[in-house]
């Protein structure tokens, strides 16, 4: 169990002061587990723990392992159908790790995207991880579904109906992005009489006494029950008009990157207007993809630059979002792979400012600090670029087909 007085269901998230914050992102500690635990402005860790896919029954020993490790964030979302054991898991983890230094984010399912359902599916999230608050609660999707009732008493799901649009015929239209982020309300709390009230909104449209409340994720801040708020799977277009009107702009886009789906032009926009990019699938989804679907760590170019850099196809694949400024969320219940990844990050961190030559003989040897990738490397993988994506939400909704990055 994590150590009091700090357990996973505390209530508040912890004040800290900017100071304190600031301090805590520049910290560096060479102990590998605390290096996976450095954390940026936005007090997330580089590199998280995903759990789609982990079943039921690994939760409690893959999650005691990650935090044993040095995981410090992890990746949930109620459409995986595993929180609730992932939340037993923590209540019963034997590492002694503190709330306050585990990073959790899960995400708004396509049924509670109107106002009135965000919070209530947040609070089912607390209920079945067993927590307060979260660190990062992102919408899943920009697209919303048909509203499925649910009962909050009740932990874990009885049933997979949040996530079956039926071929995208329970795809709701009618509920807009804005909608899902600030819920607005316009309180009318001036006028009594509608011919008087309609007068005064032509000559004095932009009176302070017509308020607006925030009752859907922006209220989820205010309210204390998460710290940061996102997207994901969001194109640029949509979080440009989404900055429009945020009054809490998103903290994060999580998106599909790796080699084969680079998104170039989606990071530099993210960076631009500080909205971090976290990369899920940065291996290219081996464990989900079809048989004739391409192969990532199978890549020549990518095997001969790892083979020079003395790491596995996947560590290069880490290392290389790493380099371009993404934070990675890496799933695997594998003991060897999940210590793999983290030692990307732990070696990154670290690793020399400067570029090794394009040159065999200034590859590291094994058990080195691995050198950060050559402008020559980082182009070779740039040209791999072809835009797959092995998370194709047109091929879910085919009834009801809505090209979400097209």
């Amino acid at each position: 169990m994590l150590q009091p007085p700090q357990l996973l269901h505390i209530l508040k998230p912890p004040t800290r002061s900017r100071k304190t914050v600031r301090i805590a992102s520049i910290m560096i500690n060479y102990n590998l587990a605390t290096t996976a635990a450095t954390m940026t402005l936005l007090n997330m860790p580089r590199i998280g723990m995903g759990t789609l896919g982990l079943l039921p029954s690994e939760a409690s020993p893959v999650i005691n392992q990650a935090l044993s490790m040095g995981y410090r964030l992890f990746d949930c979302a109620p459409v995986y159908f595993n929180e609730m054991e992932i939340g037993d898991a923590f209540h019963e983890a034997t590492s002694g790790v503190p709330r306050s230094d585990v990073f959790l984010t899960s995400k708004l399912a396509g049924p509670f995207h109107r106002p009135e359902h965000v919070e209530p599916a947040l609070r089912k999230t607390l209920h079945d991880l067993r927590i307060g608050y979260l660190d990062l609660f992102l919408i899943h999707w920009p697209v919303a579904f048909q509203y499925v009732d649910f009962d909050p008493t009740v932990r874990g799901w009885p049933n997979e109906d949040i996530d079956d649009s039926d071929n995208g015929k329970r795809i709701d239209p009618t509920v807009s992005i804005r909608d899902t982020w600030t819920g607005e309300v316009t309180i009318l709390c001036l006028l009594p009489i509608l011919f008087y009230l309609i007068s005064y909104l032509i000559l004095h449209p932009n009176n302070p006494q017509l308020q607006t409340k925030s009752i859907a994720m922006e209220k989820l801040v205010d309210d204390g029950l998460v710290k940061h708020i996102g997207v994901a799977n969001f194109p640029v277009i949509l979080l440009h008009d989404m900055l429009s009107y945020a009054r809490i702009p998103p903290a994060v886009n999580q998106v599909e990157i790796h080699p084969y789906n680079q998104q170039s032009h989606l990071l530099d926009y993210c960076h631009t207007h500080n909205i971090a990019v976290q990369a899920y699938s940065p291996l290219g989804s081996p464990g989900y993809k079809e048989s004739a679907e391409p192969e990532v760590l199978s890549d020549p170019v990518l095997i001969e630059i790892a083979n020079k850099h003395r790491i596995s196809v996947a560590q290069l694949c880490i290392l290389w979002s790493l380099q371009r400024r993404c934070h990675v969320i890496a799933k695997s219940a594998n003991k060897q792979h999940m210590e793999e990844n983290l030692l990307v990050h732990h070696r990154y961190e670290f690793a020399t400012t400067t570029t090794c030559e394009d040159d065999s003989t200034n590859a590291p040897t094994a058990g080195t600090t691995i050198s950060i990738l050559s402008v020559q490397e980082m182009e070779r993988i740039a040209s791999l670029d072809r835009g797959y994506r092995f998370f194709r939400p047109e091929d879910w909704w085919t009834e009801n087909p809505v090209p979400v990055f097209h």
